[in-house]
């Protein structure tokens, strides 16, 4: 019986292998039990040579739908890179509150037509389109009592998704407001700076080891902070009572060897020399533990 196998030796050099199965004494296209063996299948082919022994081994299970052809089964590395790309642009925000005392407040989040609240923890009360209002008791020392879902926290997290049309990783970080380095400098350069803008060690660790996993899928970062009229524009935020804002809101992308040099004289010096407290509007005052004060850290990556 003759048998042909469509094999990948490594990803996209293909060969096929045209042999014939037969036995002197073994119907071939038939079990022991008589079942006839056809169809297509899909399974393992395992194939050796090695001195005078040569063999082929085949474990598999056969398709039970004809839509289901040779062309549609992807390696395991092609499916994590769909998973990947499927995946929307999401920006995942962590806010936080610092209080000199004990006292109740609305936190109000307002997204502009061009983003979408994805998920918020705890659950966000919908007040009017792309608005929602959380209704907290906050305590000294970080504490948040969230009374409608009665849990404490000691922060409020929510995921947003801009619209795919607006998102061009080339125009969102760019040589012009930008910065690129490879993720081995990129890890003790952003611990530096967020040390620049006032997080505490327990603070910028924490945003660093949360996100380590994307930051590490890159040989190279480019990244930049928005500033904050840009961070209103997208997702306004609004309190019942007198605040000291700062909001630090990180776009990165992972670059090829070959896109870091777009960044030629927008690398690691030229980063170190940024006045990044500037930039995102940090204040002395963000300090003070006898002010009111919200600290929210947000990354989106952007592909």
């Amino acid at each position: 019986m003759p048998a042909t196998f469509n094999l990948e030796l490594v990803p996209g050099q293909h060969v096929a292998l045209d042999t014939t199965v037969s036995s002197d004494e073994l119907d071939m296209a038939r079990m022991e039990d008589g079942t006839m063996v056809d169809g297509m299948f899909w399974g393992k082919l395992n194939i050796v040579h090695d001195g005078d022994k040569h063999e082929m081994e085949f474990s598999g299970t056969r398709l039970q739908s004809d839509e289901y052809t040779p062309e549609f089964m992807f390696d395991s590395r092609v499916m994590t890179k769909l998973s990947i790309a499927t995946k929307p642009t999401t920006a995942k925000c962590h806010l936080s509150i610092l209080a000199p005392t004990q006292q109740y407040c609305d936190v109000v989040l307002t997204l502009s037509p061009l983003w979408k609240l994805a998920i918020a923890w705890p659950p966000a009360e919908a007040i009017a389109e792309n608005k929602v209002k959380y209704f907290l008791r906050v305590h000294p020392g970080g504490a948040l009592e969230h009374f409608e879902s009665e849990m404490v926290s000691t922060a409020l997290y929510y995921e947003a998704v801009p619209d795919p049309g607006m998102v061009d990783p080339n125009d969102y970080i760019a040589p012009r407001n930008g910065f690129a380095m490879s993720f081995r400098d990129f890890i003790p350069h952003l611990m530096n700076v967020l040390d620049q803008l006032g997080m505490s060690l327990h603070a910028r660790t924490n945003f660093i080891n949360n996100n380590m996993s994307a930051f590490s899928a890159h040989k190279n970062i480019a990244y930049r902070f928005l500033t904050p009229g840009k961070i209103a524009a997208a997702i306004d935020i609004s309190l019942t009572t007198d605040c000291v804002f700062t909001r630090l809101f990180l776009i990165f992308r992972g670059l090829s060897d070959d896109d870091v040099g777009v960044f030629a004289g927008a690398g690691e010096k030229e980063a170190n020399q940024a006045n990044w407290r500037d930039i995102v509007g940090w204040s002395e005052n963000s300090k003070d533990t006898t002010l009111f004060r919200l600290l929210e850290t947000s990354v989106l990556e952007v592909t």
